[in-house]
């Protein structure tokens, strides 16, 4: 898996070895180098000098690939404690560490601790396991505190074939778009 674009355009992000988990719930499912030129065609014109948060990073090439293209800061949100070393791995090795920033914590935890220090974001970029329940666990985080600037946009990545909310309090759909069993689900926060 490699970075499509930007100052890193090339390099690699991640060993396969991150990929492999023996317990199919934490069995890793990167964003496709498609899907990740699709979200950052979506963004073109919101993405220079934002701050963005990437949760569920996993392999972190989401956030990668908007540091690669210009944003300001990227927040990785990984709970797994290989992945959130081989993020930071990365981040040291490509020397990039002044704006890139990773935290080994659940998402919600970090929404809610972001949430009361007061740190928020232009562009929120969501992947979590799409056999979870966590969309439905941090649409109302994202939507009732702060952690998402007025104006800013959510991209949530998902199962095509599951439905997410449409305007979900300060959240206000904009469109999906479907990559096979893909799909990406913009919002935009209310200004």
């Amino acid at each position: 898996m490699r970075i499509s674009g930007g100052q890193l355009k090339g390099r690699k992000v991640a060993p396969q070895k991150i990929f492999l988990k023996k317990d199919s719930d934490r069995r890793l499912r990167p964003t496709s180098s498609k899907v990740r030129e699709a979200i950052f065609d979506i963004l073109r014109n919101c993405i220079d000098g934002d701050a963005f948060l990437d949760l569920y990073a996993g392999t972190g090439a989401v956030g990668l690939e908007a540091l690669s293209r210009g944003t300001s800061a990227v927040y990785f949100i990984e709970d797994d404690r290989i992945r959130s070393k081989t993020i930071g791995d990365f981040i040291k090795k490509a020397g990039i560490g002044d704006r890139a920033y990773v935290y080994r914590e659940k998402a919600q935890d970090f929404l809610k601790r972001a949430s009361r220090s007061g740190i928020s974001f232009d562009i929120i970029f969501a992947d979590p396991p799409y056999a979870s329940d966590e969309t439905e666990r941090i649409l109302p985080l994202i939507a009732t505190h702060d952690v998402l600037r007025k104006g800013g946009c959510l991209i949530v990545e998902h199962s095509s074939r599951v439905t997410v909310p449409g305007d979900f309090e300060s959240l206000v759909f904009i469109k999906n778009y479907r990559y096979g069993d893909t799909m990406l689900t913009l919002y935009r926060k209310e200004s």
